[in-house]
């Protein structure tokens, strides 16, 4: 009896089939250079437990964690930013936008005229003085519900 080499061109092309293929049967060793890329891999498939530890760098952070913005009118979308900064022209109550739980925000904020923070904000310490650069350092402990606030002026 012959002995057939089994090759490609012998399979037919719906003889395997991934229920014929165990987990312990595929590893990274049998896997040919670049043969998984992005495209390859659906969302739910990479979770927190499948990236190694200190493999998301700065620069993959969403803009909600590395960029300054100016505040236009009174909103804080804290989608957008990690630091705010305005120069109040009035008296100004601000409001707040996009707020989840664990999220924290920076407002360095001026001008001499009354701030007015969303009621879900609980001040901790510090008072806002306009005739100098405030720093307000928001942490949300609660969505946009609840959020606690430290007022500091830089030490002179």
């Amino acid at each position: 009896m012959a002995t057939t080499k089994v090759t490609t061109n012998v399979i037919a092309d719906d003889a395997i089939t991934t229920a014929k293929i165990t987990d312990a049967n595929i590893t990274s060793a049998k896997l040919a250079t670049d043969s998984v890329t992005t495209d390859k891999v659906t969302d739910a498939n990479i979770t927190t437990a499948k990236l190694a530890d200190d493999s998301v760098g700065y620069a993959k952070l969403g803009a909600e964690y590395t960029t300054t913005a100016a505040i236009s009118a009174s909103d804080v979308d804290w989608s957008t930013a990690a630091v705010f900064t305005k120069t109040l022209a009035a008296n100004t109550t601000l409001t707040f936008s996009n707020v989840s739980t664990g999220m924290t925000v920076d407002l360095v904020i001026d001008g001499n005229y009354t701030l007015t923070l969303p009621t879900s904000v609980k001040e901790i310490t510090g008072t806002y003085d306009g005739t100098v650069a405030n720093l307000i350092q928001i942490v949300s402990t609660n969505g946009s519900t609840e959020q606690w606030a430290t007022i500091s002026q830089e030490a002179v």
